[in-house]
C-alpha cells in the first residue's frame, strides 16, 4: 500500500513540475554585455553610443518585458529603456564620461528578476573595427590583414588568429601581429582563418569574416583500404573489388584515377587503368567508397593503387579466400540499434602467429539486397568492432568475420544475421504434407529472408480438429536449417484438420500458412493387411516346400552341378518316378532337370555259367567268392536302393525308350530265372541295349 501511495505522489509531482519551475522564485539574470563599437564603415557604429545585450530569462516562449537600467556611479540619477528585445542602446546624450552602473530587469506573468550590475568606464569599452584579411601566400602559407586603431586614437596592442581544416569543427587560436605564418599545414587541404585585434585599453574587435585557402598538392601517401563485396554469398564469382577513398591528408591532391592489377589462377595478370572522370561504368565511386564492376571469378589476388598529378600510392594487396578452409567459429555476438552496430567475438580455437588483423563487414541482405555495405579492420589483439550509421528497421544485415594474415591471405570465420529492430514475419512458410491414418508429416522451407523481419526463433504448428480439439506444437529453428520437418501424431483416422504454421521472432508470431488435410480411413488398411499377410504366408510355405523337396531329391530346383553324376541304371524307374510326379499334387512345382549322359570308363566282362538246375548265372573271373555271392544275394536290395537314388537325384529317361509298366514288371520277374534264355535276350532292358556291348564285341576286343 505504501508503494502505491509513493507512486501516486510521484506522478503528481512530475505532472506539476513544469508549472512549479515556471512559477517559482525568479532566477537571476546575467549582467548585460556592453561596448561602444567603432567602425568607420558602419555609420551606426559611430564610436559614441553604448550597445548592450543580455540572455533571455526563463522560457523564451513566455512573453517577457525587459528594461535596461543605468546610472552614473557618483549620483543616483538613473535612466531606463523598456521593451521586449534582448538588446538596447544607451545614447551618448544620456550618459556622461566616467563610470557607469548598468543592469537588466525582467518581468512576466510568473514574477520578475533583476540582474547584477555591470560597472565599467565608457572609455574602456570601445571596440575597434573588425580586421580585413587581404592576402595569403602558399609557400610558405602566410596570412595578412589590415587593422587600425586611429578611430580610437590609441596604439595597437595585438591580434588573435584562429584556423581549422574545412572538415574540422575545432578552432586552433594563436596571438600574433599584423600577419601570420602557418607552418604545420597539410598538403591540398582547405583551411579557414579568422582574425580579431585590440588596441591599448580597449576591447577586442569582432572576428573577421572566414578566409579560406587551399594548400599546395603533393603525391599521395599510404595505402588504400581494399576489400571485396560478395553480397550475402561467399562465392568468388559473386565478388567485386571495393575500396575506401583516401582521406584528404593522404590523397594530398586531386585523385585522377586508380590502377587495378588482377592475377588469375592460371598465372595470367590483367592491368586496368581507370580514370575517376569516366571509366565506362567499370568504376563507381561515392563520397566514401569506390566499386570496381568486374567479377573476381578465377582471380587469385588483386592490387589497387591511387594516383594524382604528382604520384601514386603504394599498391594494396588482397588474396582471395581459399575454398574449403572456412570454419564456423568463433560465434559472433551483435548489439544493434538504428544508430550503431557493435560486433564482438571470441578468439579462434587455433590462433595463428601469422595473424595480422580481423576484418568485420556488414551488408544489407534484403530482397533485393541493398547497397548498405561497410567494413572495418581490427587489430588482432582486439575482439570488438563498432560501426556508426543509419540502420533500417526490420531489415536483415549480414555480419561476417574474417582473418587476414601477414601474407594477405583471407579466411572466412563466421557469419550471422542481425536486425536494428525486429518485427513479426509478414508471411508464413509454404509447406507440403504426407498423410497417413493417425499421423501427418509436414515439410516446409524457412520464410524468405526479406519477409522474416527478425531472427526466427521457432515455428508454431497448430492442428485444429474441430470438436476433437486443437493441438499446438513449437518447433525450434536454427539459422543453419534449410528445410524443416515435423510429424503430427495421435490423430484420428478419417478426420479433417486445419493445419497452421507460422514463424515466431522476438517480436512474436507472424502470419499463418493454412492447409486442410484429412487423415486416411483405418478400414483401407484393415483390408489390405490380411491380404498382404496371406500372400506373404503362401510365398513362405512354397519356399519351405521347395527347400524340403530339394533336400529329399524330389525337386531339382537346385542346380544340376551340385548332384553326383550317376546314370539311371533302370529306365523303368524313371517312368515310375514320372508317374509319381503326375500323381503328386505339388509336382507342378518341380520341373525336370536335364542330365547329361554319364561316362563309363571301366567295363567288366561277365561270363554265363550253367547252374545245377539247368539255369545259368554270371560269374566274375573263375569263381564266385563268398563276398560276390553275398553281393548277388543283395542285388535286389541294391536295385531298390538304386531306385531310391534314382528318385532322389531325378534322372531323366533315355531317348527313344518306350517300355511300359507291364513290360518292366515282367522283366523284373524273369531276370533271376533265366539269364541265357532267348526270351530274356529279347526283353533286355533299353539301358543294356543302349550302353552295354554284346559278348561277341567283348571277345573280339
Amino acid at each position: 500500500m505504501a508503494t502505491l501511495r509513493t507512486r501516486w505522489l510521484l506522478s503528481i509531482l512530475l505532472v506539476n513540475l513544469p508549472t512549479c519551475s515556471a512559477s517559482g522564485p525568479p532566477a537571476a539574470l546575467s549582467p548585460p554585455d556592453c561596448n561602444i563599437p567603432c567602425d568607420e564603415k558602419d555609420e551606426s557604429n559611430n564610436c559614441a553610443d553604448i550597445h548592450c545585450s543580455w540572455d533571455p530569462w526563463l522560457d523564451p516562449q513566455i512573453p517577457t518585458n525587459y528594461s535596461l537600467h543605468w546610472e552614473p556611479a557618483n549620483n543616483e540619477e538613473g535612466h531606463v529603456i523598456s521593451g521586449t528585445n534582448l538588446s538596447g542602446i544607451i545614447l551618448r546624450a544620456h550618459f556622461s564620461h566616467g563610470d557607469l552602473h548598468v543592469w537588466v530587469q525582467a518581468k512576466n506573468q510568473h514574477g520578475s528578476a533583476k540582474s547584477e550590475k555591470a560597472m565599467f568606464n565608457a572609455e574602456d569599452i570601445k571596440k575597434p573595427p573588425t580586421p580585413n584579411v587581404t592576402l595569403s601566400y602558399l609557400e610558405p602559407l602566410d596570412i595578412e590583414w589590415t587593422f587600425s586603431c586611429d578611430e580610437l586614437q590609441r596604439s595597437f596592442e595585438h591580434c588573435d588568429v584562429r584556423h581549422r581544416a574545412e572538415e574540422d569543427q575545432v578552432w586552433v587560436e594563436n596571438k600574433t601581429g599584423v600577419h601570420y605564418t602557418f607552418d604545420s599545414h597539410l598538403p591540398y587541404t582547405v583551411y579557414e582563418f579568422q582574425v580579431r585585434c585590440s588596441c591599448d585599453k580597449s576591447l577586442s574587435s569582432d572576428w573577421s569574416a572566414i578566409h579560406r585557402v587551399r594548400t599546395p598538392e603533393m603525391a599521395p601517401v599510404g595505402e588504400l583500404d581494399l576489400w571485396r563485396d560478395c553480397g550475402t554469398s561467399q562465392a568468388t564469382s559473386d565478388c567485386f573489388l571495393t575500396w575506401k577513398r583516401l582521406p584528404t591528408s593522404q590523397a594530398r591532391g586531386l585523385i585522377w584515377g586508380y590502377e587495378v592489377r588482377l592475377t588469375y589462377n592460371n598465372g595470367t595478370a590483367v592491368l586496368v587503368n581507370m580514370s575517376t572522370a569516366g571509366s565506362e561504368g567499370r568504376l563507381v565511386c561515392d563520397e566514401m567508397q569506390c566499386h570496381f564492376n568486374l567479377s573476381l571469378k578465377d582471380v587469385s589476388s588483386a592490387s589497387v593503387s591511387a594516383y594524382n598529378a604528382l604520384g601514386a600510392t603504394v599498391p594494396s594487396y588482397l588474396t582471395m579466400p581459399i575454398s574449403g578452409k572456412e570454419k564456423n567459429e568463433p560465434a559472433i555476438h551483435l548489439k544493434m540499434n538504428e544508430d550503431s552496430l557493435t560486433v564482438s567475438w571470441g578468439l579462434p580455437s587455433q590462433l595463428s602467429d601469422n595473424l595480422k588483423e580481423y576484418v568485420v563487414q556488414y551488408n544489407q541482405a534484403g530482397c533485393p539486397p541493398g547497397r548498405q555495405f561497410d567494413w572495418i579492420k581490427v587489430n588482432k589483439s582486439q575482439t570488438t568492432g563498432i560501426f556508426k550509421g543509419q540502420y533500417k528497421k526490420y531489415t536483415p544485415y549480414q555480419v561476417s568475420l574474417f582473418t587476414v594474415s601477414h601474407s594477405n591471405e583471407v579466411h572466412h570465420l563466421s557469419s550471422v544475421i542481425g536486425y536494428s529492430l525486429e518485427g513479426t514475419p509478414s508471411t508464413g512458410p509454404s509447406f507440403k504434407v504426407s498423410i497417413a491414418d493417425t499421423h501427418v508429416n509436414l515439410f516446409w522451407e524457412p520464410v524468405p529472408l526479406c519477409m522474416q523481419n527478425g531472427v526466427i526463433l521457432s515455428y508454431e504448428v497448430i492442428a485444429d480438429g474441430g470438436e476433437n480439439g486443437q493441438k499446438v506444437y513449437n518447433v525450434s529453428a536454427s539459422p543453419q536449417q534449410e528445410n524443416m520437418t515435423f510429424k503430427l501424431q495421435d490423430l484420428s483416422p478419417g478426420q479433417q484438420y486445419d493445419v497452421w504454421i507460422r514463424a515466431v521472432t522476438a517480436a512474436g508470431p507472424g502470419a499463418n500458412s493454412t492447409m486442410k488435410v484429412k487423415t486416411k480411413h483405418l478400414e483401407d488398411f484393415a483390408i489390405l493387411k490380411p491380404l498382404l499377410l496371406g500372400i506373404i504366408f503362401v510365398i513362405f510355405v512354397c519356399f519351405i516346400v521347395v527347400l524340403y523337396r530339394a533336400h529329399q531329391g524330389e525337386c531339382p530346383l537346385v542346380p544340376t552341378f551340385l548332384y553326383e553324376k550317376v546314370p539311371d541304371a533302370r529306365n523303368s524307374h524313371i517312368f515310375r518316378h514320372m508317374k509319381h510326379q503326375i500323381n503328386d499334387p505339388l509336382a507342378w512345382i518341380c520341373i525336370p532337370v536335364y542330365e547329361p549322359h554319364p561316362i563309363i570308363s571301366v567295363l567288366e566282362v561277365v561270363e554265363i555259367q550253367p547252374r545245377a538246375d539247368g539255369l545259368t548265372q554270371p560269374v566274375v573271373g573263375d569263381q564266385c567268392s563268398q563276398t560276390d555271392c553275398q553281393d548277388d544275394q543283395g542285388e535286389e536290395a541294391v536295385m531298390e536302393e538304386c531306385h531310391r537314388t534314382d528318385r532322389r537325384y531325378g534322372r531323366e529317361e533315355y531317348s527313344r525308350m518306350v517300355d511300359s509298366d507291364e513290360e518292366r514288371d515282367r522283366k523284373e520277374e524273369h531276370r533271376e530265372d533265366s539269364w541265357s534264355s532267348a526270351e530274356d535276350e529279347q526283353s533286355t532292358s533299353g539301358y543294356e541295349k543302349h550302353f552295354m556291348p554284346t559278348e561277341l564285341e567283348v571277345l573280339e576286343v
